[in-house]
């Protein structure tokens, strides 16, 4: 078995240069941080698109959701940004075949003091051992993928009846 990764942009994979500037979503970290922690089992990258989520639109999500379906993988893992996560899951939902994470980051992979790699592991891990559907892996927790929203309060995800 192996686990694919498709990558879809977010804070995640983002760039900043300087205070001042604007982001810019980079190279895929997610391979890379992989190597880093020496994960065994085999995976395949799959860059999809370099957008922040609230940027993605309906083609993006038919497009994501297709990738899924052509996927020989059975184990999925989508880096996602956090702030429309949810609505990407709502479209994968139903799925009984396969096992689909959406993860993201609140913070960069290439800063210092970024959740992106715990949150990637979850999310690797959860996909070998969750059964089939959506789920979402953030801040620790793995949710149920139409149960759950993102609190900007709190800035976390909560689960929701």
């Amino acid at each position: 078995m192996s686990v694919l990764i498709l990558t879809t942009g977010g804070t995640i994979d983002k760039l900043y240069f300087d205070a001042l500037s604007e982001y810019q979503i980079g190279d895929s970290v997610v391979d890379r941080l992989l190597r880093t922690a020496r994960v065994a089992l085999p995976f395949r990258v799959q860059e999809l698109l370099r957008k922040d989520s609230l940027e993605l639109t309906d083609d993006d999500r038919a497009a994501i959701a297709q990738a899924v379906a052509d996927a020989p993988e059975r184990w999925i893992v989508i880096t996602h940004g956090t702030d429309t996560m949810t609505d990407t899951a709502k479209v994968l939902a139903g799925r009984t075949d396969k096992t689909i994470v959406l993860v993201g980051a609140l913070a960069p992979a290439r800063f210092a003091e970024s959740d992106a790699s715990f949150n990637l592991g979850m999310a690797f891990a959860t996909a070998q051992v969750a059964g089939p559907g959506v789920w979402i892996a953030m801040n620790g927790t793995i949710f149920d993928g139409t149960k759950v929203r993102k609190d900007r309060s709190i800035n976390s995800f909560v689960a929701v009846e």
